[in-house]
């Protein structure tokens, strides 16, 4: 029992910071044992080297489970849907991860894109 306390102790002490992908929260998030914020977790997705393998492959009603939030185009901030109506995806079906720059793209009802809007 000390020796996974101090495994524990050791890994929250080494990855405090909430932003970064290795930070135990957001591991325990992504393999669906703990809750974090929306923000919290998109934020810290763009630092995750494995940020497809929560997104690519599910379905809407599975992102739903784990994101919380889906934003249609028309429900995103004015500075997205610019973006949407200037990129190759204009006429796709996409949903946005929250109030996120995270934009999902699906082809039937599957995930087959994850797309970081910014610098649009």
């Amino acid at each position: 029992m000390l020796l996974v306390a101090v495994f524990f102790g050791s890994w929250m002490l080494t990855y405090p910071s909430p932003g970064d992908a290795k930070n135990l929260r957001y591991v325990l998030w992504k393999a669906g044992l703990c809750k974090i914020s929306l923000e919290q977790a998109t934020s810290t997705m763009v630092g995750d080297g494995k940020r497809n393998e929560l997104v690519l492959g599910k379905t809407k009603s599975q992102l739903r489970s784990k994101f919380g939030s889906l934003l249609p185009v028309a429900d995103a901030s004015p500075y997205l849907r610019g973006c949407y109506q200037n990129s190759p995806w204009k006429d796709g079906d996409v949903l946005f991860l929250g109030q996120s720059p995270w934009m999902v793209i699906f082809h039937g009802d599957r995930a087959t894109g994850l797309v970081l809007v910014k610098g649009c």
